[in-house]
C-alpha cells in the first residue's frame, strides 16, 4: 500500500500517541484544577462523580432511554488538524475510519453501547441512551491525535490556544455529558481477601497496542469493558442493561480466558454456572461490589465508572486464577499486594491508565470499609 503524505503524517502521530500515551495524559492533566483530579491522579471528575463514601454497585439508579433528542455529534475537524488523505484525493470521514484503514487492532467493531447522558452518585444515578463503539473513538480518540501532534510539533500551550478549535477546544469541558457523546467503561479492581490473614491482592493487566483500540501499552486493573449489549437485538439490550451483567461477562473474558461468543440469543444468566456461582457469593456475602466514583482520562475523554470487587479468597480461588497469563487483549499480570507502598509504586512507577490510578488510590483511602466481612464470614478466634 502506497501512502500519502498526510497518511504517512498522521501514522507518525499515531505512533507517537501510542509510546507516549502515559506521559500525554498526565501532561493533559495539568491544565484542569487539582480539584477536578480523582485522589491526586490524572482522572478528571465532576463534584457530584465523586461520593463521600463507596456506594454498594446494586444501589445506583440506572435509567435506559432509546432516544434522547439529538446526540452530541463529533466536532468537525477544523483546518490544521485534517484527517488524512488517501491515494484517490478523498479524506476519511472520521478517525475509526482512518483508525480502521491505516492502524486498526485485533478487535475493531462499532457495536452497540449504553451511552452516558448524565450521572449523579450522590443520588446514585446514571441515565443512558444508545450509543456505538466508534462515538468514542471518534471524540477521544480523535481529541488525543490532536493532543499528541501539538505536542509533537513542540508547541507551546499558548501556541496551542491559538490554533484553530479543534475537537479539544470544541468539548471544551469533558465531564460535560452533553458536549461530546460518552461510552462508559466499567473499571474493576478485582481483591483477593483472606479473611484469615486480613491481607488482600491484585491483578493488573497489560493491554496490548496490537490488540486492543484504547489505552495500548498501558497498565490498568482487571477485569474492564465496555458497558455495552452481548448483541446487536432488541433483547440484549434488554437483557444486559445491568452493571453487574456487564461485569460478569467481563471477569469470563479477562480472568477465565472465555471467549467472548454468546450465541445468537439472550444470554441466560440464570443458568449460566459461572453467573449462578458469583451470585451465591454475593447472597453470602463472600464477594462485595463497591463503586468508588466516575471519572474522564485527561488525554482520550475515555469515561469510567470506578467499581472494586471484593472476593473472599477462596471463592476466588474456585473461579480464578492468580498466576501471570496471556488473554485476548494483552497480559494478566502476577498478583501484587494490595497495601499503600506498593500502590505508591505502581500508581508513580508504571504507565497506569488514569482510572487505575484513581480506583487504586480510593481503594486504598477506603480500605476499613471495602474490606469488613459480615459477622456470619468472619473466622472463629477473629471475632
Amino acid at each position: 500500500m502506497t501512502l500519502t503524505a498526510s497518511q504517512a503524517e498522521w501514522l507518525r502521530v499515531r505512533s507517537y500517541l501510542q509510546v507516549h500515551r502515559h506521559a500525554l495524559a498526565v501532561d493533559a492533566a495539568a491544565a484542569y484544577p487539582a480539584e477536578r483530579r480523582v485522589a491526586g491522579t490524572p482522572l478528571l471528575a465532576a463534584p457530584e462523580w465523586q461520593p463521600a463514601e463507596p456506594v454498594p454497585l446494586h444501589d445506583i439508579e440506572l435509567e435506559f432511554t432509546p432516544t434522547r433528542g439529538t446526540p452530541p455529534r463529533t466536532p468537525a475537524p477544523p483546518a490544521g488538524v485534517e484527517l488524512p488523505e488517501r491515494p484517490d484525493g478523498s479524506r476519511y470521514r472520521s478517525y475509526s475510519d482512518a483508525l480502521r484503514d491505516l492502524a486498526a487492532p485485533a478487535v475493531f467493531e462499532n457495536r452497540p453501547t449504553y451511552r452516558l447522558t448524565e450521572a449523579d452518585l450522590t443520588k446514585p444515578r446514571l441515565a443512558f441512551t444508545r450509543g456505538r463503539y466508534f462515538d468514542g473513538v471518534d471524540t477521544g480518540e480523535a481529541a488525543a491525535h490532536e493532543y499528541a501532534a501539538t505536542r509533537l510539533a513542540g508547541l507551546a500551550e499558548e501556541q496551542d490556544q491559538q490554533r484553530a478549535a479543534g475537537p479539544r477546544a470544541r468539548i471544551a469541558d469533558p465531564c460535560d455529558l452533553t458536549r461530546r457523546p460518552a461510552n462508559l467503561a466499567i473499571t474493576t479492581l478485582t481483591l483477593r481477601f483472606d479473611a484469615a490473614t486480613g491481607r488482600a491482592s491484585f491483578l493488573l493487566h497489560w493491554r496490548d497496542p496490537a490488540k486492543v483500540g484504547h489505552a495500548g501499552g498501558m497498565y490498568q486493573v482487571i477485569p474492564v469493558g465496555v458497558f455495552q449489549p452481548s448483541g446487536d437485538a432488541s433483547w440484549h439490550e434488554r437483557e444486559d442493561f445491568s452493571l453487574w451483567r456487564c461485569m460478569l461477562r467481563e471477569f469470563d473474558e479477562e480472568l477465565r480466558g472465555t471467549p467472548e461468543e454468546y450465541g445468537a440469543g439472550p444470554v441466560d444468566y440464570q443458568s449460566w454456572p459461572f453467573a449462578r456461582h458469583m451470585a451465591a457469593a454475593l447472597d453470602r456475602g463472600q464477594l462485595r461490589v463497591w463503586c468508588l466514583g466516575l471519572g474522564i482520562d485527561p488525554l482520550t475523554y475515555a469515561t469510567d465508572l470506578l467499581t472494586v470487587a471484593v472476593i473472599d479468597s477462596r471463592v476466588f480461588d474456585e473461579l480464578f486464577s492468580l498466576d501471570p497469563r496471556g488473554n485476548d487483549e494483552g497480559s494478566v499480570l502476577a498478583a501484587r499486594e494490595f497495601a499503600a507502598y506498593v500502590i505508591d509504586r505502581v500508581v508513580t512507577g508504571d504507565p497506569v491508565q488514569a482510572a487505575a490510578a484513581a480506583v487504586l488510590r480510593l481503594a486504598w483511602r477506603h480500605r476499613d470499609t471495602l474490606t469488613v466481612l459480615p459477622r456470619r464470614l468472619v473466622p472463629s478466634g477473629l471475632s
